[in-house]
This record gives structure tokens, C-alpha cells and sequence, in this order.
């Protein structure tokens, strides 16, 4: 009996272990899911992306293969309509108008023949003396005849719309180097963007 008793407390000792173990086990806290930080940026309000057409319509006409309607990329520049329409004539005088100016839908540009007075892309033909002088399609002589305005203007004015696109109204002529306001004053009533 003396012998049981002295492995009595060792297996008490062990047996309450492993009920500690147990409990411990059983009861213990789960692991802590992982904790994921998401940092939001604020947004700008939706701005709407102006759409271009892909393509645009234009007419060549004068002194090309083959003068037609032709439809060319949006991006396109009067040489390029130049191509589409076959090449120039052997008869054109392609140093009569800039072959980089852009293109836009509708226009019609016009190859000179040698001989023939010049008109820049989208223009028509010369304005009547003691017309208004439209802006837009005039050229470097016609420019040249406006009140203050010498070739060095002129040439800036055929710049600008070159750059940027036709004027859409006779002040918009101010956004050029060298006219101002009294500049403008003096030829307001001689220029137009119309027809």
C-alpha cells in the first residue's frame, strides 16, 4: 500500500497537468486576424472628356490628281490631303500654300495652279475692294492692306490661325503678338471671320 501511495502523487501531479494543459487549450484566445489598412484618395469631381471625331471630311480641290471629298484623320495637315488626292498637278504652285496648316472637318482646301492667285485652307476667293477682309482666309497681301498691319504681322496673323485654328470672332485677332487694343480699334471695323 505504501507503494501505491508514493506513485499516488506523481500521477495526481501529471494527471492535473494534463487537465491544465487541456483546459488551457480549450479556453485560450484565437489568434487575431491580420488587421488590413485601406487608404482611400479623394477623387476629383468627374470632368467630361470633350469627344473628336476620329475622322474628318474635307474637300481638295485645284491643282491635284484627283480633287474629291476625302475623309482623313482628325490630326491631319494639308499635305496630307494633298496625298489622299493623288499628289499635286504639274501645274501647281505648291509654294502658294502651307502644306503644314491643319485641317478640319468640312474645309475645303484649294491647290493653286501656277498662275493662279493663292488662297489659304478652307478660303475662298479674294474679297471685293472695300470689302471687309476676313481674317480667316486672307493673305499675307491681303493682311498687308489693313491699317498698322505690315508683312511682320500679316505673317504672325497667318501663324495664328495656322497654330490654332480659325478665329471665331474679330476680337479674338488681340491673342496675336502686336495688336492691341488701339491696333484693333483702328482695323475693327475692316476685318470679319465670315464669309
Amino acid at each position: 500500500m505504501d507503494r501505491l501511495q508514493r506513485f499516488r502523487l506523481p500521477i495526481m501531479i501529471a494527471l492535473t497537468a494534463a487537465v491544465g494543459i487541456v483546459i488551457f487549450a480549450v479556453l485560450r484566445p484565437a489568434p487575431a486576424a491580420p488587421v488590413i489598412i485601406v487608404t482611400l484618395r479623394p477623387t476629383s469631381p468627374a470632368t467630361p472628356v470633350p469627344t473628336t471625331p476620329t475622322t474628318i471630311r474635307v474637300y481638295v480641290s485645284g491643282a491635284v490628281k484627283q480633287p474629291d471629298v476625302y475623309s482623313l484623320p482628325s490630326d491631319s495637315i494639308v499635305r496630307d490631303a494633298m496625298i489622299a488626292a493623288g499628289g499635286p498637278a504639274d501645274d501647281a504652285d505648291l509654294d502658294r500654300i502651307n502644306l503644314a496648316a491643319p485641317l478640319s472637318d468640312g474645309m475645303q482646301v484649294h491647290f493653286p495652279r501656277k498662275g493662279e492667285p493663292a488662297a489659304v485652307p478652307g478660303g475662298s476667293n479674294p474679297a471685293p475692294i472695300g470689302a471687309p477682309i476676313n481674317i480667316n482666309t486672307a493673305t499675307l497681301e491681303q493682311l498687308d492692306t489693313l491699317s498698322g498691319i505690315g508683312p511682320a504681322i500679316a505673317q504672325r496673323i497667318i501663324d495664328y490661325r495656322a497654330a490654332n485654328g480659325p478665329f471665331t470672332s474679330i476680337e479674338q485677332i488681340k491673342d496675336v503678338k502686336g495688336i492691341g487694343d488701339a491696333l484693333f480699334d483702328k482695323i475693327k471695323d475692316n476685318i470679319t471671320v465670315g464669309p
